[in-house]
């Protein structure tokens, strides 16, 4: 086998993680350019960023689809993918941040943590994802580098140890002072920020230089005992001893290495650079894939194992049909080689590989462990599906996606485009597993459900633009759930006599509402063979069926806990599909009798608005069955953080432009689920039936 070019030690597979309007994107095309990917820079508000590719991400000046590149920094290679900031496309970080070794979490100087930094946080920490963190916009009105500070360790639960300061701020945001070497780095603008000029620190910034290098050399020795001891001697810690010491606590998630600068102005964008090849980690770093079946069964990080890899995102391409991005934990994977999806137990062929440069391909003969790629021929792959050597099996952890929260009706608004609005949409929900395709028998509508109103929007405007299926878009619909309030027992029998063999069941079933969020639990507690064991799975998937459609609102049930504990059964009349109808309807029967009730998603909801417009913002919220939860100062704004129902979320940006006069922002992250007020939920039912989307049920 040809020899490595790159050894797995000085390679990175990172991404930009941050709010939206933080700058991941524009910090991505300075990596770009100073990296010599580049030749010139693209800015986002000008449509012209490498990774905002898609028409949409142009138009609307917002990342959509995590975008994957791959650049030399020195003698290190780093892949970089840059991700969503907007909540409606939080599947991406997330599939994402399940594959990448290390992140750059982005933060804004002058915003700071905002919801999406904390949901992005929750995130990476879920995949004991490593961080260094960039203060961005330090050019901004407003910036404040130890404001982020503090609210990254009160916010976030971080320990942010700063490794560079700024020098100045806003307008006066000249360069930075590194603590390491104790000099001050400035970017010369001639050179677009290229050629970075070391001087020594301006006095009136030493005191404050010495006294955060002090704190960042004992955050060091903290994170090794002989370091510990060597500090409290009083003797200084040489540069690779820092060095080492740092990265060893970014490791371990311990520290949070902290740069700042403004990507925009082409400043403190170099030392990050160094700081993702200095404390980021390799693929070595991160240990073996294990096996989600069997933790003995492991794939060490060398291209001499058995082939292994997770297939974390899909993409439609007009030209090459379905291109699967590949994370290449062991072994090595060869163009034309046939691969098994172990995850659907089936063998495909790669017919094309490529390294991904945004919306362009370097073709490749092979890629090798630590590879994140792309490959054409994997047809029947989903997102969070392994993909092994045939030889030697294995599958890897899945990824979990949240369940989406809104939902529109969508029809062809001419008819003979019905097959091709079918095409799109399934290929659209190959690509992102939180946008989910369902068909309502009764009402015959086309349904398509995902995270929120942007997120329906670009998938109808890529249904016109990719797929010509121009459509006629429903009123968006929130997506309730049902659950019980008391426990109850039911007993129902299913005996149906017609000409020939009869059919019968009969089950005794205990409910009991479970803890919000606990989902669905089924017990079996039948002694003495009452009902065989053979048919006591047809009795769990009867009940499982009868969960798809609540009686209540005809909306999804959730935790329940369902014992079956008594029933009977006739040697000839009983059978599988006896038992699951019988199951069924002593779900449903027991249901309506447990006082069922309507769960509603609620929304974080954060409200920017100058101070004059407060009270008003605040009735917005408040007419909208909102709770307030808390008011701060934030950059000269005020921030009112909210928790307000999604259904009546819609519109709001329109309303709150108007009542500031167009200067009020608003951003909402999913909180969970809570009971809708009676007299709503009434109307919700209500209205389900009128529509045929649930026929009334009766609890006798």
């Amino acid at each position: 086998m040809a020899k490595r070019d790159i050894p797995l030690e000085r390679v990175r597979n990172f991404g930009i993680m941050a709010h939206i309007d933080g700058g991941k994107t524009t910090t991505s095309e300075r990596i770009l350019f100073y990296s010599g990917k580049n030749y010139k820079i693209g800015e986002v508000h000008d449509g012209a960023a490498t990774m905002d590719f898609m028409v949409q991400e142009q138009e609307r000046g917002i990342t959509i689809q995590s975008a994957a590149t791959t650049v030399m920094w020195g003698d290190y290679r780093l892949a970089l993918i840059d991700t969503p900031g907007h909540v409606d496309f939080t599947a991406e970080v997330e599939r994402s941040l399940r594959v990448l070794d290390g992140a750059v979490a982005l933060y804004c100087a002058v915003g700071g943590v905002q919801p999406q930094s904390e949901q992005v946080w929750r995130q990476s920490e879920k995949y004991k994802v490593p961080k260094i963190a960039f203060v961005n916009k330090m050019d901004r009105v407003g910036a404040n580098f130890y404001n982020v500070m503090e609210q990254m360790k009160n916010q976030l639960g971080a320990n942010p140890v700063p490794m560079v300061l700024p020098i100045g701020a806003a307008d006066t945001f000249e360069g930075v002072i590194d603590l390491i070497t104790m000099k001050a780095l400035y970017f010369d603008m001639k050179s677009l920020g290229k050629t970075v000029i070391e001087k020594d620190i301006p006095e009136e910034y030493m005191e404050k230089a010495q006294e955060y290098r002090q704190k960042m050399v004992e955050s060091a020795a903290e994170q090794d005992d002989a370091l510990m001891e060597k500090f409290f001697a009083g003797e200084e810690l040489t540069v690779p001893e820092i060095k080492a010491a740092i990265r060893k606590g970014c490791l371990a998630r311990t520290i949070t290495p902290a740069f700042c600068g403004s990507a925009f102005k082409d400043k403190g964008v170099q030392p990050l650079l160094d700081a993702i090849c200095d404390y980021l980690p390799s693929p070595l770093d991160t240990g073996a894939a294990v096996s989600a079946d069997d933790p003995s069964q492991k794939r060490e990080v060398s291209d001499d194992e058995p082939f292994c890899g997770l297939a974390f995102k899909i993409m439609s391409d007009k030209n090459m049909g379905k291109i699967t991005f590949v994370r290449v934990y062991s072994g090595t994977l060869k163009l034309g080689a046939e691969l098994l999806d172990s995850t659907i137990g089936q063998e495909q062929r790669i017919s094309r590989l490529f390294r991904m440069h945004a919306a362009k391909q370097e073709p490749l003969d092979e890629a090798r462990a630590g590879d994140i790629v792309a490959c054409v021929g994997l047809t029947q792959t989903r997102t969070g599906d392994t993909l092994c050597d045939p030889e030697h099996p294995i599958t890897l952890e899945s990824i979990d996606f949240p369940a989406p929260v809104i939902s529109v009706a969508v029809k062809p608004k001419s008819r003979g485009d019905n097959e091709k609005l079918g095409v799109a949409l399934h290929a659209l929900a190959m690509e992102d597993p939180t946008f989910v395709v369902s068909f309502d028998q009764e009402t015959s509508e086309t349904i398509i459900a995902g995270m929120g109103e942007l997120y329906l929007e670009v998938i109808v405007d890529r249904l016109k633009r990719e797929f010509n299926v121009d459509c006629d878009v429903g009123a968006p619909q929130v997506a309730y759930r049902e659950t019980i309030t008391v426990p109850v027992d039911n007993e129902y029998k299913h005996v149906k006599q017609s000409g020939g063999r009869g059919q019968y069941a009969h089950v005794c079933l205990k409910m009991e509402p479970q803890e919000p969020g606990k989902g669905f639990e089924f017990v079996n507690e039948v002694k003495g063979g009452v009902i065989p064991t053979e048919y006591i799975p047809a009795v769990e998937k009867g009940v499982k069926k009868a969960l798809e459609s609540g009686p209540f609102a005809g909306f999804p049930v959730v935790d329940v806990k369902v014992t079956v504990y008594f029933g009977s059964y006739h040697e000839v009349d009983s059978n599988e599909f006896a038992f699951i109808t019988c199951a069924m309807q002593c779900f449903k029967q027991g249901f309506m009798k447990a006082k069922p009730q309507l769960l509603e998603p609620m929304m974080d909801v954060e409200v920017a608005v100058p101070e004059q417009y407060m009270g008003a913002a605040n009735g917005s919220i408040n007419q909208r069955r909102g709770r307030v939860e808390g008011m701060e100062d934030r950059a000269g704004v005020k921030l009112i953080k909210a928790t307000v129902p999604l259904g009546e979320m819609f519109g709001y940006s329109n309303a709150i432009r108007t009542v500031t006069q167009g200067r009020g922002t608003f951003t909402m992250i999913f909180k969970q689920y809570e009971a809708v007020p009676k007299a709503i939920a009434e109307e919700v039912v209500q209205k389900r039936v009128k529509e045929g989307k649930v026929r009334p049920f009766s609890a006798d």
